[in-house]
């Protein structure tokens, strides 16, 4: 599949489940939310897997490693966001996340000793300082020394637990698992851990709640989830991580402009830099320097003659 056409359809997926986030946050425990989430999940791609019958028996050690992957993508990484966004605006909570980029940038280097060009972190840099000037007002504005200090530390955690989940995704993808099994094993797994903690918890798997909490939760589960998850996976094997997870910074693009057909968000000035900003990091990034030296510096018909 297209690498562009995966990558447009994770950004806009992934893009627009923060505003869907703030649908599941009230009558229903974060931790039953994510619950019912991965559920579905799982069920969906097992239906999948009895329809494709895709191999699926693994040694002890794959199943130690999506286990990992369930801690580390499909769960404690969304309950602390979740938990984050109870004392964080979707904005600065996607701030937070987008340093997922940086992150996996350096766990790569750091678990795969993979060098990385200098390009990317100068596209890192832009698109990250794109993102504080979309929300400079947020920042300005946040109180760091009570909650949304601790839903921003919060957040920082559920990045950097995404992004040890990336690197077992990697891992997966070096050993040959494919992209369908490692979900169905890792969702699977996310939900037996998460029905596990509500069953041993005072928690409750209550179902009092009305139909935008369902339906956010089903496109959570089935797009959010399921088919964005696989994009994004079969994009980190495509093109690496470092490169696949520059499409973090663009979601805050696709909730500014749900803000803006929804909420009547109002542009101003931050707001158009902040998207040129991201954009150029983003085309510096997934451009090869090749192309760019050849951008800059076109050999001539006359120079290409031997």
């Amino acid at each position: 599949m297209n690498n562009a056409f995966l990558y447009t359809i994770t950004v806009l997926i992934w893009g627009s489940t923060w505003l869907a986030i703030e649908f599941q946050l009230g009558t229903v425990d974060e931790v039953v939310s994510l619950f019912y989430r991965f559920a579905i999940s799982a069920a969906c791609m097992w239906c999948y897997v009895l329809i494709k019958r895709p191999p699926m028996r693994y040694p002890l050690t794959d199943h130690g490693f999506f286990m990992l992957l369930a801690l580390g993508n499909f769960g404690l990484n969304y309950l602390f966001l979740y938990w984050a966004q109870g004392s964080l605006t979707s904005a600065m909570a996607s701030i937070a996340f987008s340093l997922l980029l940086v992150a996996n940038i350096v766990n790569t280097r750091l678990f795969f000793a993979k060098p990385i060009a200098g390009r990317i972190y100068i596209g890192a840099a832009l698109g990250l300082g794109g993102i504080v000037s979309l929300f400079w007002q947020d920042l300005r504005s946040a109180d760091l020394s009570s909650d949304a200090f601790i839903g921003l530390l919060l957040a920082l955690a559920g990045m950097f637990i995404a992004s040890l989940g990336n690197m077992v995704s990697v891992r997966n993808s070096n050993r040959q698992i494919g992209v369908l099994q490692g979900n169905a094993w890792g969702m699977l797994y996310s939900a037996l851990f998460l029905g596990g903690y509500v069953a041993l918890s005072p928690l409750q798997f209550s179902i009092e709640a009305d139909a935008q909490y369902w339906g956010s939760l089903l496109y959570l589960s089935v797009f959010g989830t399921v088919i964005a998850f696989a994009c994004y996976f079969h994009l980190l094997k495509n093109i690496g991580p470092e490169k696949a997870s520059y499409l973090i910074v663009l979601f805050p693009l696709v909730a500014v402009t749900l803000s803006t057909w929804f909420e009547g968000f109002v542009w101003q000035l931050n707001t158009f830099i902040g998207f040129s900003l991201v954009l150029i990091g983003n085309a510096i990034v997934l451009t090869p320097y090749q192309r760019i030296r050849a951008w800059l510096s076109p050999t001539t018909p006359s120079q290409a003659r031997p």
